[in-house]
C-alpha cells in the first residue's frame, strides 16, 4: 500500500503549521507575567475552554490509540468513552471544580500542598512530570509512525542522500521543534487555540473516511459480518474474561476502568484539568468538562470506527508494499489483518511473539485508511488533521509540565523567592528541556503496538493512586497529610509491584511487566492495565485511611474551601434552573446511558 503525496498535500500541511506557529507570534506580545503563560489569565470563554478541554485529549494518543483499540478489541473500546469518560467529566464539573477554581490553585499539586502538605504536592508533582512528559513522546511516536509510513519526508532523504532508516529519527525531530516554537511563544493561550483549530480540523479530516469506509463494507451490518466474533457489541461476554476481546470481567472493566482509571484520568490530570481554570468564572470553569462531554460521547464513531473498518477490508498482498522495501517489510505486508500490517522493529525487521506469530502494528490502522480511501489533496486534509492531533497532544502535555516543573517543583523546592519575571523565564526553560525528555521517551513507545495500552500503563502508575487521595481528601475531613503522603507512595509501590510479577500473554519481560518475578499472566496489556490500577487506587486509599487515623488531621478552619462539607455549594443559585451545570449533567449522563444500551 504506498501513495505518493503530491504538491497540494504538502501545501495544506504548510499553510496548518505556518497558521500554527502564527498563532504563537500573535500571542506572544500578551504573555507578560506567568499567570498569562501558564494559565491565559483566567480570560477564557466557557465553550473554547471546553472544546480545548476535549481537545487537549484528542491527541494522538486517541486519534492513532482508539483506532488501534478499535482494531484489537472492536467497538467494546468504547467503554473508554460511555463508561471510562463522560460520568468522570460530569463529576469534574459539578463538584471537584468548585475546589480547584475556588481555590485559585495554580495547579493539581499546588491543590494538594493547601489540602495535605508540601511532601504530598512534592511526590505527585515528580510522578506527574514524569507522566506529562511520557505522554508527549507517545504523541511524538505515533507522528513519527505516521510520517514514515505515508513517505513524507522520502523527497527530502533522497534530496540529502540520507538513508530511509533514519526517516522515524528525524521526525520525532522536527515535531517536536514544531510544538516546542507555538508553545514556547504563546503558552497555554496558543495551546488552547490551537486545540480548537485541530478540533474542527479533525471532524472535517475524519467524517468522510468513516462515510467512504463504511459505505465500502456494507454499512454497520457489513462491518459486523466482516469483524472477529463479538467485535460489534460492547457488553456482550463480560460476565467471562475469555469471552470478550477486552480479556476482562465486568467487575475489572466497571472498577479499572469505569472508576479508577476514568476518574483518576479526569479529575486529577492537570492536562485536562489547567484548560477548565482558565475559564472567566467558577460558572464557566464547571460548565468546561460539561459542554466538552456532549462530543466527547459521539467520538467512538469518529476515532473507533476507522480501526474496525481497516481490519474489515481484504489483506493486501506483497504488490501492494512500497517500492524498493525490504524482505522483511513485503512479509510484513502479507501477514497483516485486513489492511493492519505486521509490526516492524527500528532495524526493518518482522516482531514475532514468544509464539512466533507476528505482531500486528494497530498503530497504523489511520495511516493505512487514509492512504486507502483518500485521492490527493484529501489526503493531505486527513494528513493535517491527524498532525493537529499530535501537536495537541504534545502541546497540551508540554505546558502542563512547564506548570507544574516551575511552579511545584522549581520554585517550590529549589528557588521560592524569585521574581515573576523569573519564573516566566524558567517556564520557557521548562518547555525546552521537557520537549527533549519526551524524544527520549518516545522510543520507549515503540515496544508497544498499541500506544493507549502504554498510555493506560502510565495512567495506573499515577493517576490510579492519586485519584484515591484526591477522593479521601476532598470528601474526608479526617485525612491527614501523612496518611496522604505514605498512601499515595504505597499506591504508586502497589501498582509497580503488580506491574512488576505480571505479563501479558505473548509479551517478554521487561517494559510490559514480569521485570520481577511472572507470577501471573492477562490475556492482553489493556487487562493488565486495568488491574494494576485497582491495585494501586485499592492499596492508597486503606493505607491513607489506616495512617489518617494515627495522625493527627488539620483543624476545620484550615480546610475551609477546601473540602466539599466546609465549601459553599450554592454557586448557581442566580441562574434559571435550565443553565444550571447539574441539569446539564443530568442530561449528558442520560445520553450516555442511551448509547450504552443501544450498543449493548
Amino acid at each position: 500500500m504506498h501513495t505518493s503525496l503530491a504538491w497540494i498535500d504538502y501545501l495544506i500541511m504548510v499553510i496548518y503549521f505556518a497558521f500554527v506557529l502564527g498563532i504563537g507570534f500573535a500571542l506572544k506580545r500578551f504573555m507578560k507575567t506567568s499567570t498569562d503563560f501558564f494559565l491565559s489569565g483566567r480570560s477564557i470563554p466557557a465553550w473554547v475552554a471546553g472544546l480545548a478541554f476535549i481537545s487537549a485529549n484528542l491527541g494522538a494518543q486517541e486519534v492513532i490509540g482508539m483506532a488501534a483499540s478499535g482494531a484489537k478489541y472492536g467497538i467494546a473500546t468504547s467503554h473508554f468513552y460511555w463508561l471510562g469518560a463522560i460520568p468522570a467529566m460530569v463529576f469534574v464539573g459539578l463538584f471537584m471544580m468548585p475546589f480547584y477554581y475556588g481555590s485559585r490553585a495554580r495547579s493539581v499539586p499546588e491543590y494538594l500542598r493547601l489540602r495535605f502538605d508540601e511532601k504530598t504536592r512534592g511526590l505527585n508533582a515528580i510522578s506527574f512530570a514524569a507522566m506529562t512528559v511520557m505522554s508527549s513522546g507517545i504523541s511524538m511516536y505515533a507522528m513519527a509512525k505516521l510520517i514514515e509510513t505515508l513517505h513524507i519526508f522520502d523527497p527530502l532523504m533522497q534530496t540529502l542522500g540520507l538513508p530511509q532508516s533514519y526517516i522515524f529519527h528525524l521526525s520525532i525531530v522536527v515535531s517536536a521543534l514544531i510544538t516546542l516554537g507555538y508553545v514556547y511563544l504563546g503558552g497555554l493561550t496558543s495551546a488552547i487555540y490551537n486545540e480548537v483549530l485541530q478540533f474542527f480540523l479533525i471532524v472535517a479530516g475524519f467524517f468522510p473516511l468513516i462515510w467512504l469506509g463504511l459505505k465500502n463494507v456494507g454499512g454497520w451490518s457489513g462491518l459486523v459480518a466482516k469483524t472477529p466474533a463479538g467485535f460489534g457489541h460492547a457488553w456482550q461476554g463480560m460476565t467471562d474474561p475469555d469471552k470478550n476481546p477486552l480479556g476482562v470481567e465486568w467487575f475489572a472493566l466497571a472498577m479499572g476502568l469505569g472508576f479508577v482509571l476514568s476518574f483518576g484520568y479526569w479529575c486529577t490530570d492537570f492536562l485536562v484539568v489547567q484548560r477548565a481554570m482558565a475559564a472567566d468564572s467558577m460558572t464557566s470553569a464547571r460548565r468546561t468538562p460539561l459542554i466538552a462531554a456532549v462530543p466527547k460521547m459521539f467520538f467512538p464513531f469518529l476515532v473507533i470506527l476507522p480501526g474496525l473498518i481497516a481490519i474489515a477490508l481484504p489483506t493486501p498482498t506483497a504488490a501492494d508494499a512500497p517500492p524498493g522495501a525490504s524482505a522483511s517489510v513485503v512479509k510484513a505486508e502479507t501477514m497483516g489483518l485486513g489492511i493492519i500490517p505486521a509490526k516492524v522493529d527500528l532495524q526493518g525487521n518482522v516482531e514475532v511473539d514468544t509464539n512466533g506469530k507476528p505482531v500486528l502494528d494497530y498503530d497504523l490502522a489511520i495511516p493505512n485508511m487514509l492512504l486507502h480511501y483518500f485521492p490527493t489533496g484529501l489526503l493531505g486534509l486527513g494528513l493535517t488533521a491527524l498532525l493537529a492531533s499530535f501537536m495537541s497532544g504534545m502541546a497540551g502535555n508540554i505546558t502542563a509540565f512547564n506548570t507544574v516543573w516551575t511552579f511545584d517543583i522549581y520554585q517550590a523546592y529549589i528557588k521560592p523567592q524569585a521574581s515573576d519575571k523569573h519564573y516566566l523565564w524558567m517556564g520557557h526553560f521548562a518547555t525546552l528541556f521537557g520537549t527533549v525528555i519526551s524524544i527520549a521517551a518516545a522510543y520507549v513507545a515503540t515496544q508497544f503496538n498499541n500506544i493507549m495500552e502504554l498510555l493506560q500503563l502510565v495512567f495506573a502508575f499515577v493517576n490510579a493512586p492519586l485519584f484515591a487521595t484526591f477522593m479521601l481528601g476532598m470528601f474526608w475531613k479526617r485525612a491527614s497529610a501523612d496518611g496522604a503522603f505514605y498512601g499515595l507512595l504505597s499506591g504508586i509501590a502497589a501498582a509497580a509491584i503488580h506491574h512488576g510479577v505480571t505479563l501479558p500473554a505473548g509479551a517478554v519481560p521487561g517494559v510490559k511487566g514480569g521485570w520481577l518475578y511472572v507470577a501471573h499472566g492477562y490475556r492482553n496489556e489493556m487487562a493488565q492495565n486495568f488491574w494494576t490500577a485497582i491495585w494501586a487506587w485499592s492499596v492508597c486509599f486503606v493505607v491513607t485511611i489506616v495512617v489518617s487515623f494515627l495522625t493527627k488531621p488539620r483543624k476545620e478552619e484550615e480546610l475551609v474551601g477546601l473540602v466539599y462539607s466546609l465549601t459553599k455549594h450554592d454557586v448557581d443559585e442566580h441562574l434559571a434552573w435550565w443553565k444550571r451545570p447539574a441539569v446539564l449533567g443530568v442530561v449528558v449522563l442520560l445520553m450516555t446511558l442511551g448509547l450504552n444500551i443501544i450498543f449493548m
